[in-house]
């Protein structure tokens, strides 16, 4: 999300456990074919009497992925209204980790958010924090997110790695080195998730977005987003943001709706080719900005099903699809965003498997949960969607639980 002056978009099946599966079959086809080949040589030249009778090899069980099968069973045990609150990663202030997590649970959330408000002084004490928000479930972690860019929006004081301004006029290299590092550095405090890697792309310096990005041209900005995902990987998930791309405008998404007049062709041309990369590189989220490109959808790209659409069948990414923060929308003043609910019930309607939201403290999260678990009673959203979307949230909690 775009640093908000006031506080401070899975792998969910784990191509680790894929290609493992994938070896136990092929060694099982290896060893049939072994056993086909070897029969007639060894027959027996005995008495016309004599038989041989070769030993079948048994037909390989098809494998299932452990993750799936825990976030499958735990699905089965919920009620829409924990599946639809399973998707949401809201936000309080302080560093009581006993009280965030109590927080968390009590309402049944996917996951927090860290803001500068979240954020102690110390590594030690940030781990300890962490590991208080997760300590009601040890075998379902909550996503604990955090907006770790580096540069202009670095929300830890002992993160001094260089950022997108540095990095773009280094070696791709030097991305994966940075990112790796900082990545370790979120583990070693226990966060699982960064929004840290912007794929927007923009030449213009008086773009809101120009010293966060990673390149300045399509290119440029593939490889470096591609090499920043590489750095994560293993350590935390990687959030590519802002799809579909802050670079067509110099508007700030946390005052009004920056809208740029462009068509599906040239976003494909211009804005799509990070994006593409860094989900081939293996991103578990992808981070939905409140962008409008009215060739495309009227409508902002976090509440667009069109946009969905083409992250899921254009960039055949199957993972976690978050919008931005969504209470930037009411923040705008326009009427249309002034309901809560409403924004949150779109934002799952068009296809989002998690809404994000930072509310001010003491706000009630049934304000948005409630709404959307009236939304798919009524069949303003298919409960099958909510099961498909709840299923990628705990595949995605899951894995960042027993991670290899």
């Amino acid at each position: 999300m775009p640093s908000r002056p006031r506080t401070s978009g899975t792998r969910p099946r784990r191509p680790g456990m894929r290609r493992w599966a994938s070896a136990v079959v092929a060694a099982g086809l290896v060893a049939v074919l072994a056993g086909c080949s070897g029969a007639g040589a060894a027959a027996p030249t005995g008495s016309a009497g004599a038989r041989h009778t070769a030993t079948a090899t048994p037909t390989p069980t098809p494998t299932t992925d452990p993750v799936t099968a825990f976030a499958k069973a735990r699905l089965a045990r919920m009620t829409l209204q924990q599946k639809v609150a399973s998707l949401f990663v809201l936000h309080q202030p302080g560093t009581d980790g006993a009280a965030l997590g109590a927080y968390a649970s009590a309402h049944g959330l996917g996951g927090m958010i860290l803001m500068g408000d979240n954020v102690p002084p110390t590594p030690e004490a940030l781990a300890a924090q962490t590991a208080a928000m997760g300590a009601s479930d040890p075998d379902l972690l909550p996503l604990i997110a955090i907006d770790e860019e580096g540069g202009d929006v670095t929300r830890l004081p002992w993160d001094a790695l260089p950022g997108a301004d540095t990095l773009r006029g280094q070696d791709p290299a030097a991305a994966t080195a940075a990112f790796r590092q900082r990545a370790a550095l979120l583990a070693q405090g226990g966060v699982n998730v960064n929004f840290g890697i912007v794929a927007d792309v923009t030449a213009d310096p008086s773009s809101f977005i120009a010293s966060r990005v990673l390149g300045g041209d399509p290119g440029s900005a593939a490889a470096r987003v591609a090499a920043a995902v590489a750095g994560e990987r293993g350590a935390v998930a990687s959030t590519l943001k802002h799809f579909p791309g802050h670079g067509e405008t110099d508007a700030d998404s946390h005052l009004t709706v920056p809208t740029a007049p462009l068509g599906h062709d040239d976003w494909a041309a211009r804005d799509a080719a990070p994006f593409r990369a860094g989900v081939g590189a293996g991103a578990e989220l992808v981070m939905f900005g409140h962008l409008v490109y009215s060739g495309v959808d009227a409508a902002p790209a976090s509440l667009s099903p069109a946009w969905h659409r083409i992250l899921r069948e254009e960039l055949g990414f199957d993972g976690v699809a978050i919008t931005d923060d969504l209470r930037m929308l009411e923040d705008t003043g326009l009427p249309e965003y002034r309901n809560a609910g409403e924004n949150a019930v779109r934002a799952i309607a068009a296809g989002n498997d998690v809404v994000l939201d930072v509310l001010p403290a003491g706000a009630d999260p049934a304000a948005l949960i409630d709404p959307v678990v009236a939304a798919v009673q009524q069949g303003r959203i298919p409960a099958a969607q909510v099961d498909a979307s709840a299923l990628r949230v705990l595949e995605l909690r899951r894995s960042l639980t027993v991670k290899e």
